[in-house]
This record gives structure tokens, C-alpha cells and sequence, in this order.
């Protein structure tokens, strides 16, 4: 059996208590992943007195299973920010991620958590124009950007996007290092916010303003989150004796292969697919790495979960128009260690009294007219019809059996659970009903 379990080492998180009683803060933060942690630093930085609660431990969620590539490069996403939001509002998501890479850049150099600098590359196998569009969007935004025909893979590929000078970083220890001061509670589930108050399964926390931070927002009754977002899974396989191929590489079309190394591993990715639907796993991967890197051999291997909204930008700030003491930080679309930066600056912005970072680009509560919320509504009504069982407590619907990873996942909103069902991923809360 091969083992899952990423590559980056959490022995040097510190371990917190679990709450017991009732406490006050002027912030606090529900979730303590690279987003949550990242926001509580600044909060503090800037005096503000705030609080982490944990329901498992630092970083246990879905920041251990990033590939934790820091990049303002998300694809070939610029050309289609231009067309749908026009050329200010594109090159402000531009810099909102350039400043996050930097702000890595600022924290790492005080922490030992292998921060490099490395090229990022957005290839594509067979569509060159859609690599022209992407350049002439960027050169519209003032985007530094090169195009650049052949790549160092052992693929023929139509031609590729380079952003100079990205990062890339181990993020466990970096969270090791952000962490050790911050006022963190860890095996505490938050249940409920109630006139001000989070009620957990170890008391409850008083405070003026709450950050939900928690990967799929866990509150149904506000913001329409369940319409708004969607999840989907990809694979990763870390590969000793491969090749080492010098920067951070992603293929435009969905499923495609990444690559990008760590230390003397290759880690191969890709065979991404909506959580709960497709064909998953890593049998695409293990071909791949047959055909290609026949000397390689497999050290171990992991799976990854992506919230993704409507538009392909993040939702941060506040929860809803009818929560204004309650914000939130998701749908990174498969760039959560970039997006956790962009959150934890913009989180502070607002809640040290700045207003909206980036002129509200990434405002919850933005348009939801976008083809991909018809898609979720009738995924979500067809799996709530479908008369099997077991069926997910979030909200109802139709879990489907994994059979390469052995769990229950909820095709509606990316709930997983093992064979036994206890919770492995959100926005469910709880175990499924023996």
C-alpha cells in the first residue's frame, strides 16, 4: 500500500490547549489555517487583541496538503478578468498577488522555511492562442510577463506563459514560525455565533467581530456559500530520482499535469476533478511518471481539496450584507497559500477600521450572475432528489463512494468522510448519522 500523507513536516507546530469556559476578544478567528493564522499576525501586529479556535490542530486541514506554489500567475486567468471586469479591476488582482508574494518575501527571510524564488510557467499542449490572449492582457494591465516556447518537461507543449522571480516555500514550517505567539485554542469546534458570542464544545468566546476562515464557510443561513462555491480534488505524487525541473509549471487545462520540485523530490501533479464527481486518483499520475521518469521511485503521495468560486477570485470580507460584524476568506481556487496572504492583508484592512482593501475586488457579496451557479444549483437539486443512501448532514444531498481514496464525498459541496463516517473535509460539521 502506498503511503498518503504529504510531504511537510508538522513537528515543529506548537501544540495549543482546547478552550474551557468563556473568554473575550476583539477578533475572532474561526479556523487556524494559513488564511486564519495569517490574519491573526497582522491583527496582532497592527494591537489588535485576537483569538484563533482550532476545531483539530494548526494547519491539519487543507493547508497540509497544499503544494504551497506562491504566484501571481493563477493560470490563464488575466484575459478573462479583462473581458468580464475590465483592465483596472484585472491589474488590481495583479497587484493584490504580487504584494502577497512579497509579503512572503518580508516574513520568510526571518523564518527557516526554504523560501526560493523560482519562475512560474503556464503551459498549454495545444492551444496557442488562448497563451496569445493571456499576453496581450497582460501587457493591457502593466503585468510583467514573458512568453517563452520550449520548456525543460519531457512534453511537447504549444508554448508557455512565464512570470518571473515567483516563490515557492515549505508552509508547515513557515506556520510553525507565524504561529508560536499568536492566541491559538486547537480542538475547538466552533457550533454557533450567537448575538456576539461563539459557542464551541469547550465554552465560548465573546468578541466584537468574527473571521470565518474555515475553507468552506460553515454558516448556511448567510452569503448563499452553498450556491457560491464548489469544491474540487487533485493528486499528488512525490517522486525521488526524477527530474528537477527548475520552476513551477501548471498546465491551462483543467486536469492537466503540475510540476515543481522540493528538495530532491519532483512533485507531479494534477487529475483534478469536482469533489464527489469524475474519475479520480493518482492512476494518470503513476502512467505518466512510468512513461517519463521510468528511474523514479514513488516516496509518497496526497490529495488536495480547492474551494472555487463563481468567478475564479477569492470571497473576502464580510459574510453578508446582514452579517456586517462577521467576515470571511475562501475560494482560493487552487491558490490558497497566495490567496491566504491577499485575505490576511485585506482582513486587517478592514478590521483596523481602512475600509475595503483593492476597491472591494473581492467583496462576498459581488455579482453571482455567472453560468457556474446554474451548474451548482442543478448538481445540487439532481444529488438532493437522488433516493440512496448515506446522505451528507450539510445539507442532504446523495454521498458517492471513492473507491480510490475510501471515502463518502458529497458532490453538492465537497463534504468527506471516511468509511465509517467521521468528518475528513467540510463544510459539513459533524460525523454522518450511524
Amino acid at each position: 500500500m502506498n503511503t498518503v500523507k504529504s510531504i511537510w513536516d508538522r513537528s515543529g507546530i506548537c501544540r495549543f490547549e482546547k478552550l474551557r469556559g468563556e473568554i473575550k476578544a476583539d477578533v475572532l478567528i474561526i479556523g487556524g489555517g494559513m488564511a486564519g493564522l495569517l490574519t491573526a499576525y497582522f491583527l496582532q501586529k497592527a494591537g489588535v487583541d485576537c483569538v484563533i479556535a482550532e476545531a483539530d490542530r494548526v494547519c491539519s486541514g487543507i493547508t497540509k496538503n497544499t503544494t504551497a506554489k506562491i504566484t501571481a500567475q493563477h493560470g490563464l486567468i488575466y484575459d478573462k478578468l479583462l473581458v468580464s471586469m475590465g483592465r483596472e479591476r484585472a491589474g488590481l488582482y495583479y497587484q493584490a498577488n504580487t504584494a502577497a508574494i512579497e509579503d512572503y518575501a518580508e516574513l520568510c527571510a526571518g523564518i527557516d522555511c526554504d523560501f526560493q524564488r523560482k519562475d512560474a510557467y503556464t503551459y498549454s499542449l495545444d492551444d496557442p492562442r488562448a497563451l496569445e490572449r493571456e499576453m496581450a492582457a497582460l501587457e493591457a494591465i502593466g503585468a510583467a510577463a514573458e512568453f517563452v516556447d520550449k520548456l525543460p518537461l519531457p512534453i511537447e507543449t504549444a508554448g508557455t506563459v512565464c512570470f518571473k522571480n515567483q516563490a515557492q516555500f515549505e508552509p508547515l514550517k513557515f506556520a510553525a514560525g507565524i504561529s508560536r505567539e499568536l492566541r491559538i485554542y486547537e480542538m475547538t469546534r466552533v457550533l454557533e455565533i450567537r448575538d456576539g458570542v461563539a459557542l464551541t464544545n469547550g465554552g465560548s468566546i465573546r468578541a466584537a467581530y468574527f473571521v470565518v476562515a474555515t475553507h468552506f464557510p460553515f454558516m448556511n443561513k448567510h452569503g448563499g456559500y452553498f450556491l457560491k462555491l464548489y469544491q474540487q480534488r487533485a493528486y499528488v505524487l512525490a517522486l525521488s530520482g526524477a527530474q528537477d525541473v527548475g520552476g513551477i509549471y501548471i498546465d491551462a487545462k483543467e486536469g492537466g499535469l503540475s510540476f515543481r520540485n522540493q528538495g530532491e523530490l519532483l512533485l507531479l501533479g494534477g487529475n483534478s476533478h469536482r469533489t464527489g464527481r469524475g474519475k479520480g486518483g493518482w492512476k494518470p499520475l503513476e502512467d505518466f511518471a512510468k512513461a517519463y521518469y521510468p528511474q523514479s521511485a514513488e516516496v509518497t503521495r496526497w490529495a488536495a481539496q480547492d474551494c472555487m468560486s463563481l468567478d475564479g477570485m477569492p470571497y473576502i470580507g464580510q459574510y453578508s450584507r446582514a452579517k456586517p460584524n462577521i467576515y470571511v476568506a475562501t475560494g482560493f481556487n487552487k491558490w490558497g497559500m497566495t490567496g491566504s496572504m491577499v485575505a490576511g492583508r485585506c482582513l486587517t484592512h478592514m478590521l483596523t477600521g481602512k475600509g475595503q482593501a483593492y476597491g472591494g475586488l473581492f467583496d462576498p457579496s459581488r455579482s453571482m450572475l455567472h453560468l457556474q451557479l446554474a451548474i451548482n444549483a442543478a448538481g445540487a437539486v439532481f444529488n438532493l432528489l437522488t433516493p440512496t443512501a448515506p446522505r451528507c448532514p450539510h445539507m442532504g444531498c446523495a454521498l458517492k463512494w471513492n473507491r480510490q481514496e475510501q471515502s463518502w464525498d458529497c458532490p453538492c459541496h465537497g463534504s468527506r468522510f471516511t468509511e465509517d463516517g467521521n468528518l475528513i473535509d467540510n463544510p459539513a460539521t459533524g460525523d454522518l448519522k450511524r
